[in-house]
């Protein structure tokens, strides 16, 4: 979406459709000023009844050699600081995605694994909905992170705390041919 003319005065003129009653913010390499100028219009005249949805909160994501982009999280904090709201967020941690895909499928959490590369994420949503939880050492976190987590007195910490951990993916490709 392009701003219409040159004027923030110019931008607060142009038309919203009727119809919208959310903002969704998800991963989007083409974010733009006027993008963030929309998704506040339309929360601003929706007000609470205009749903603000995230999908996750990751503020980084890892690329390989250690090398790393802005994740969607720093999108949904634009518009959540823009709007003076928070978001809900329907990805990880949040236990929502879980449940949906549980009461469709009828998962089990006790024989369920959740395996993922961050920890306050993957691992957080994990231990919060009762999996069992392992850790890939391929993203974002380093062992030593979870040794803090681990010895620290603090019960939020050990939330982020996995049962498991792998050095990579890899290393469970002989457990899945069995």
């Amino acid at each position: 979406a392009a701003l219409p003319g040159p004027a923030p005065a110019d931008w607060v003129q142009a038309p919203l459709d009727p119809a919208v009653r959310a903002v969704l913010v998800g991963f989007d390499e083409h974010f733009s000023y006027a993008k963030l100028c929309q998704a506040l219009r339309y929360l601003l005249r929706g007000g609470p009844d205009c749903l603000l949805v995230g999908t996750n909160r990751d503020h980084r994501l890892p690329l390989e050699g250690g090398a790393g982009i802005p994740g969607t999280g720093c999108l949904v904090k634009a518009v959540e600081t823009a709007a003076q709201r928070e978001a809900f967020i329907v990805g990880k941690p949040n236990r929502f995605m879980f449940d949906c895909v549980a009461g469709e499928f009828r998962v089990d959490p006790a024989r369920t694994v959740m395996v993922g590369d961050r920890l306050d994420t993957d691992i957080l949503m994990g231990n919060s909905c009762g999996l069992t939880t392992l850790l890939t050492l391929t993203g974002v976190t380093a062992l030593d992170e979870v040794r803090g987590h681990q010895h620290s007195g603090c019960p939020a910490r050990h939330s982020l705390v996995p049962d498991y951990y792998v050095d990579s993916i890899a290393d469970l490709l002989p457990a899945l041919g069995e």
